[in-house]
């Protein structure tokens, strides 16, 4: 299920966390469901590879452990499960032993079911580098651009999880865009963003 798809599926998800906050168990599995990929993705482009699984893992137990904190009237649950993981990922780089950050690693999980060799090895070129410059720039831009272009969220989503107004958002992505392009151009990439 793509990101964009959350938004179609506003009114669904609210009515499987109503169920889920009684302790329905069936119901959070289905909310798992949805949110599972969007999550990783969010969270595999924020880590090591490696740990990624792992905090994908602590991620959904927060939020079944906290659900029924969630008030719907405050925002989204999508935008209460990315701050979740958000929090989780801040946590995770405060928690490190060795301040330094490693450069991320370059394997993208492949969502694309794709049977041309050459398309997928295309593909997965222009992932690594597109992955390694996202890890080049700030925090806060790596952010926008994983929950803009990576998980397809909408600003009003988006402005909920990182609490700022629509517009300063706006402003946040054309500079992390214009960041982006900026890096891929030093790795002699053009693309067109």
């Amino acid at each position: 299920m793509s990101s964009g798809d959350l938004k179609l599926r506003f009114d669904e998800i609210e009515k499987l966390v109503k169920i889920a906050q009684t302790g329905d168990q069936d119901s959070f599995a289905q909310i798992y469901e949805i949110f599972v990929d969007p999550i990783y993705r969010y969270v595999f482009f924020r880590v090591k590879a490696v740990d990624a699984e792992d905090l994908v893992e602590t991620v959904f137990l927060k939020v079944w452990q906290n659900i029924r904190q969630y008030k719907p009237k405050k925002r989204s649950f999508s935008a209460w499960i990315f701050r979740i993981a958000h929090n989780l990922v801040v946590d995770y780089y405060r928690s490190s032993k060795d301040k330094h950050v490693d450069e991320l690693s370059v394997q993208i999980p492949d969502t694309k079911r794709e049977h041309n060799p050459i398309r997928v090895t295309q593909g997965v070129l222009d992932n690594e580098k597109l992955k390694i410059a996202i890890g080049k720039i700030k925090k806060q831009y790596q952010e926008v651009i994983i929950y803009k272009f990576v998980n397809e969220l909408s600003n009003r989503e988006i402005s909920e999880i990182m609490r700022k107004s629509e517009g300063s958002l706006r402003i946040l992505q054309f500079r992390a865009l214009k960041a982006l392009r900026r890096e891929l151009e030093e790795m002699g990439v053009k693309y067109d963003l």
